[in-house]
């Protein structure tokens, strides 16, 4: 830092005034988010209220015919619980402070509602990751070895594999928050987004942050791709095992169970992987805000929809109970 020093100005006037953006920097950040486009800020806060609004109910519906039926008592089920909640936390860590900063003036996060949101972020994207794959691996049993399912799924190693998948995305958060949060950022507050982003704290950084991006990447790829790969290889099993089924009908239910799952694991992963498999993350900035806003907000709106959608077991509990009550 260049010090120029005036008789009515002393260099020790300088230090303080940043000393003090420092210290405002650690008690809070400013998320400009789209306020480069203010007449467009309007029209994104009627959509991300309505779609929030609809994620929250899909997802509470899920958990709840699944938990009420007893025919949706099954390994599969269990999982999309999982899936349904954790797709609530998601929206829920970051929609809220979208939606209050696109509807007023004041755009600011405190330092530790911001080091909260980058946790929950971190930690439950890499629980989806995780959880793909385990859903992979129990259609993988139920059609390849159908046999044999209800004694490889019992309730034990269900729920084993979801502790699995909660907890990988805990040791990421662990590992990856706080050597983001503890960055030197000599008075830069602006973050170039709507939410407290690792790609988008890394940037306002004062440091060289070449190692960091490296770790950054190091770990996308060892949560990202190895249960991707363990999802690819469970569908080559899968693919093989119904063209040998003989009846269509046999494999038109098959593909029915699948087709759901295939269908969210193509919009999380689509969007994750042009994310974060990026070395030094290319992506324009408008792309990322926009990317960003698809799965932490469409993506879990669309996944309730998927599975009722396609599903002849949920629309079958849906029904019932309606006709209970």
């Amino acid at each position: 830092m260049i010090l120029i020093c005036f008789p009515w100005f002393s260099c020790r006037h300088v230090l303080t005034i940043d000393a003090m953006t420092n210290q405002s920097c650690q008690e809070q950040f400013i998320l400009l988010g789209f306020s480069d486009r203010p007449r467009l800020e309007f029209i994104l806060f009627v959509f991300v209220l309505v779609f929030y609004l609809v994620t929250l109910v899909g997802n509470i519906v899920i958990i709840l015919v699944s938990h009420l039926d007893p025919c949706l008592h099954t390994p599969m089920y269990f999982f999309l619980t999982n899936l349904s909640f954790l797709d609530l936390c998601f929206t829920t860590s970051s929609i809220p402070q979208l939606l209050f900063n696109l509807g007023g003036q004041d755009k600011t996060i405190s330092y530790t509602g911001c080091a909260i949101q980058l946790f929950m972020f971190l930690g439950l994207g890499g629980t989806e990751c995780v959880l793909l794959a385990v859903m992979a691996y129990d259609r993988f049993t139920a059609i390849c070895k159908p046999l044999h399912y209800s004694v490889i799924m019992h309730s034990q190693l269900c729920w084993k594999l979801v502790s699995v998948a909660w907890s990988v995305g805990l040791l990421n958060s662990l590992v990856m928050s706080p050597v983001t949060m503890k960055l030197p950022r000599c008075g830069r507050c602006q973050v170039r987004h709507f939410l407290c982003e690792m790609p988008a704290l890394i940037k306002i950084a004062c440091v060289d942050t070449v190692a960091v991006e490296s770790t950054v990447f190091i770990l996308s790829v060892i949560i990202v791709l190895v249960p991707l790969t363990l999802i690819l290889v469970s569908y080559s099993y899968i693919a093989l095992a119904v063209m040998r089924i003989k009846s269509a009908s046999g494999r038109r239910k098959a593909f029915n169970t699948c087709g759901s799952h295939l269908t969210v694991v193509a919009l999380f992963y689509g969007n994750i992987i042009y994310m974060y498999m990026q070395p030094g993350h290319k992506a324009s900035q408008d792309q990322g805000k926009f990317l960003t806003l698809f799965y932490n907000l469409v993506t879990p709106m669309l996944n309730p929809v998927i599975y009722t959608l396609r599903n002849k077991d949920v629309k079958g509990a849906l029904e019932r109970l309606v006709t209970r009550k």
